[in-house]
């Protein structure tokens, strides 16, 4: 029942991650990337204070054991993360950032093996290849000449280092965090990196656009609320439960999402976006493993089924 629980809130957090996509690339119309991120998180560090203190109370021997850690995962995976992921929105569609943001499970996969020195299956290796060609379709949108030339999108390479950062936070969080709760984890490492974001936007030379709408302020407040406070706490108490393999694996579905999204909004979906999407996809789900253990389920129904003829 718990693991059900668990795979139920990923499956929320995909759908809420792969939306948040298309909200940020709207958002960053009105607002400067420094500017968009701080407002995210200052209203979501400010709940999730409070969530803390209602559950579990203000326990400073959690930060006084990790504090350290905390310090460091609230710079990359609060600060880092998010400062890259909304200018990196600025210079790339949404569809494409949620590609890139697709190989997380992968990428994880690598961390892992040498910081937590866990060993890479065969079926671990021939995902990252698939997810990587993948992710390079995308990247250079299947022409050579962009290879050649080193002529990559800005936006992409922004939202790929954005993707190595939230990778970190979450093997690094299992390396070194120590006997804190995930409520815990979150909220400090939030308020951290909270802070990060709101003095770069106050030292930042770019001002929010004039004329901001509802609709992106109401943006905002999705992320804060959703993304930023259920999502982070969904996301940490999975790696927790389930490990950071599997956990990771949902971000497999957040690509879909932002591109029915995109679809239903009438933003066109390349070929190539299909095409690194499936390789992505199929990466994933070689690096987990599903697909090798459908294929001896085929088999052994097959065979069960000859000998009983």
């Amino acid at each position: 029942m718990k693991h059900s629980l668990t795979y139920l809130s990923l499956l929320g957090f995909a759908v809420i991650t792969g939306a948040t996509f298309n909200l940020a690339k709207y958002t960053v119309e009105f607002f400067s990337p420094s500017s968009a991120a701080a407002w995210r998180f200052g209203i979501a560090a400010s709940i999730m204070l409070l969530i803390m203190w209602k559950r579990e109370g203000i326990r400073l021997h959690h930060f006084k054991q990790n504090g350290k850690a905390f310090l460091l995962l609230g710079i990359i995976g609060i600060f880092g993360f998010n400062a890259l992921f909304f200018l990196g929105l600025q210079h790339t569609s949404a569809i494409n950032g949620a590609l890139i943001m697709g190989t997380n499970p992968v990428l994880s996969t690598i961390l892992a093996r040498f910081i937590l020195k866990e060993k890479i299956t065969a079926n671990q290796g021939a995902g990252v290849i698939l997810a990587l060609i993948g992710v390079g379709l995308v990247i250079t949108h299947g022409s050579m000449a962009v290879i050649e030339n080193l002529s990559f999108s800005i936006g992409d390479f922004i939202i790929l280092m954005g993707n190595l950062c939230w990778a970190l936070y979450g093997v690094l969080g299992r390396k070194l965090v120590k006997n804190s709760t995930s409520l815990a984890t979150t909220t400090y490492t939030m308020v951290i990196g909270a802070g990060a974001l709101i003095l770069l936007s106050l030292v930042s030379d770019q001002p929010a656009s004039q004329g901001i709408t509802l609709g992106a302020w109401g943006s905002i407040v999705f992320m804060a609320l959703f993304t930023s406070v259920l999502g982070y706490l969904w996301w940490n108490r999975a790696i927790q439960i389930i490990g950071i393999g599997k956990t990771s694996l949902f971000f497999n579905l957040v690509p879909v999402v932002t591109m029915t999204i995109s679809a239903a909004s009438g933003i066109g979906v390349e070929e190539i976006q299909l095409a690194g999407a499936a390789l992505v996809i199929a990466g994933v789900l070689t690096s987990s493993g599903i697909i090798s253990k459908l294929f001896i389920s085929k088999t052994d129904g097959q065979l069960l089924s000859k000998e009983a003829d």
